[in-house]
């Protein structure tokens, strides 16, 4: 019911790399198309409510935006539609699901859709972007101070990261002791070198954070 994670440790490539959803959680994601039925359900955009998300992210029609953890692209394809004057680097350290993203992005017709092969601790962005998005992944980045200080070098002036996550009493996601609270989000940041930006509260299950680099 929700979207691959993002995996950023040799750890967490072992056994983590799972939907935030209690049946899918500890689950491979090696069988691509198996996944995409679970995470492209049409159930989940009640709510998930992907277009009010990206709405609300206010980008330019010809923003450069990174979907971390893409998976098959349940966040990619929309933002690619949305932004076709701009460009979308859909990215994910399994090959199975970079496969599928190049195959999904072929068949729509998605010539902005750029999948991208990560590895552990390094996103391999090929430019700076606006934005980068972790929708469901955040909370499995380890070392995350370390990661999100070095992220701040792949964004351009001005941009911001979003992170959307469960909340520690939504009924979807991944059990209780593998989430976090979103003070704790803000503080790990605030760490990192980042500022609250922007907080939005209309995700049901999902707090919703938006940072930007603390010196501006």
């Amino acid at each position: 019911m929700s979207k691959a994670s993002w995996i950023l440790a040799a750890a967490f490539f072992a056994g983590a790399a799972h939907s935030q959803s209690p049946s899918t959680h500890q689950h491979s994601f090696g069988d691509a198309e198996k996944w995409s039925h679970v995470f492209d359900d049409p159930q989940r955009d009640a709510w998930q409510k992907p277009h009010e998300v990206i709405q609300a992210l206010g980008l330019a029609p010809d923003a450069v935006v990174a979907d971390l953890g893409a998976g098959t692209g349940y966040f990619s394809a929309r933002l690619a539609n949305m932004l076709r004057k701009g460009r979308v680097y859909a990215v994910d350290v399994e090959a199975a699901m970079v496969k599928h993203l190049a195959e999904r992005a072929k068949r729509e017709g998605l010539t902005n859709l750029v999948p991208i092969q990560a590895q552990a601790g390094d996103a391999r962005l090929p430019e700076k972007v606006d934005l980068v998005l972790l929708v469901d992944v955040y909370h499995h980045i380890e070392d995350r101070k370390g990661y999100f200080a070095r992220l701040r070098g792949s964004l351009k002036p001005g941009g911001r990261i979003a992170v959307i996550d469960f909340r520690l009493d939504a009924k979807n996601g991944p059990p209780r002791e593998a989430r976090l609270a979103p003070a704790r989000v803000k503080a790990e940041m605030a760490e990192a070198g980042y500022a609250l930006a922007e907080e939005r509260d209309f995700l049901p299950e999902q707090y919703f954070l938006v940072f930007c680099r603390a010196n501006g």
